[in-house]
């Protein structure tokens, strides 16, 4: 099972956006996530090493560490 993910992630007083895919669903064993290329520099002139913020995401995304916009659940789409 793949899923495609878009949301946002919160660094400090900064949210960015990211696209993503998770293969074995959310929570599951694997995720890819990306950002654009303005988020690229966003970070770097935060003085964020990207790759670590990616990293974070993608674990963050693996172990289900999310929040949910309202109305959505866990249930109907992760593992565990």
């Amino acid at each position: 099972m793949a899923a495609k993910i878009t949301g946002t992630f919160t660094i400090g007083d900064n949210t960015f956006k990211f696209t993503a895919i998770a293969f074995g669903r959310i929570g599951g064993h694997n995720i890819g996530a990306k950002v654009s290329k303005s988020t690229e520099k966003s970070l770097q002139k935060l003085g964020y090493d990207v790759n670590e913020v990616i990293d974070t995401l993608q674990k963050n995304l693996v172990t289900g560490n999310i929040i949910l916009p309202e109305g959505l659940s866990r249930d109907s789409f992760a593992d565990g």
